[in-house]
């Protein structure tokens, strides 16, 4: 069995997770750490059992003995940061939002393919065992073609004009941060749409602290997506088909509940509670691609990602979102 260096860029909390995740997987080698505060990384390695310790992040794209390396910085910094570790021969893994923009995401795409490097976006929910078997349902067409999604993510995040969340400069605002889970599952199961209309209201700062956005398909279809740090919406997908009903639920921590309806007779629930909540298969998925010579995942396409920040995109226009210098 190959083994690959991983090094994580930004140890910050969704860090915590995925270093807890690799921690499982007997081919993964927990190998260095950047930040811009080397006290910082140092403490990180040492409390997940990392090799090195970096408080630059050239020096951690630098190392010639690192594999591969997961971005955690703030979506504001993603194209800088996938672009420095690609520069350097290192594959990615890059936390979402893929970056800011289409534009960002495909120089992104075209470094990796142009350097033969693997680049992922790391979208949690399609590796879940929830999602993995609601998927296999409507992919069996049992329950015939999906009519309608209505998904949503939201939670009371008190406000702060310090917080990342908030900060339009780090591209803070509902919908990036977790808009992009429902929009996810409706570009996967509905494709792209037609038509796209937006609500959003704003906090102080500028940033969208709730969202509403309604698409259309012009053979009539409808879907929904909500998002908001003002509420606790909690977070779920109901996917409406032509014979039944799949209601995806997930607690923040990682606990999920899938719920089938169908046949006329009683709801079929199942729970799932994967260990490390859940981040262990992203970096499994890497590795599979590395070890087949797959400069990308058939299960994160990076033609899924350019679509993805490209309804990202219309969603945030028809919203009224701006990012300052970035748009």
């Amino acid at each position: 069995m190959k083994r690959y260096k991983w090094g994580i860029l930004a140890p910050g909390r969704i860090a915590e997770k995925f270093a807890e995740g690799l921690k499982l997987l007997p081919n993964a080698e927990l190998w260095a750490v950047g930040s811009r505060d080397l006290s910082r990384a140092t403490d990180f390695a040492g409390r997940h059992g990392f090799v090195r310790a970096y408080g630059c992040y050239g020096e951690l794209a630098a190392d010639s003995d690192l594999d591969v390396v997961y971005i955690a910085s703030p979506h504001s910094h993603h194209h800088e940061h996938t672009m420095l570790c690609l520069g350097h021969g290192k594959h990615v893994i890059c936390e979402k939002a893929f970056a800011l923009n289409l534009r960002e995401v495909d120089e992104m795409i075209a470094e990796a393919r142009s350097r033969g490097l693997l680049l992922m976006e790391a979208l949690w929910p399609p590796f879940q065992p929830s999602y993995r078997e609601a998927d296999a349902i409507i992919s069996s067409g049992r329950l015939g073609k999906v009519l309608s999604i209505a998904g949503r993510f939201g939670f009371n995040s008190p406000y702060s004009a310090e917080a990342r969340t908030y900060n339009l400069a780090l591209g803070g605002g509902s919908l990036l941060d977790i808009g992009i889970y429902p929009v996810m599952d409706i570009l996967r199961y509905m494709g792209i749409p037609d038509d796209i209309s937006a609500v959003a209201s704003f906090a102080p700062t500028g940033a969208d602290d709730s969202l509403l956005a309604v698409l259309g398909y012009a053979d009539g279809r409808r879907a929904t997506a909500y998002s908001s740090f003002i509420d606790e919406a909690g977070v779920g997908t109901t996917f409406i088909l032509e014979k039944g009903r799949i209601i995806l639920e997930r607690s923040r921590p990682g606990g999920q509940l899938l719920t089938v309806e169908a046949d006329g007779k009683e709801p079929a629930v199942s729970s799932f509670n994967p260990p490390a909540s859940g981040f262990a298969p992203e970096a499994a998925e890497v590795m599979k691609c590395l070890d087949a010579g797959a400069a990308e995942s058939s299960m994160i396409p990076l033609s899924f990602s350019h679509d993805l920040m490209q309804l990202l995109d219309r969603i945030r226009i028809a919203a009224g979102i701006i990012y300052p210098g970035r748009d």
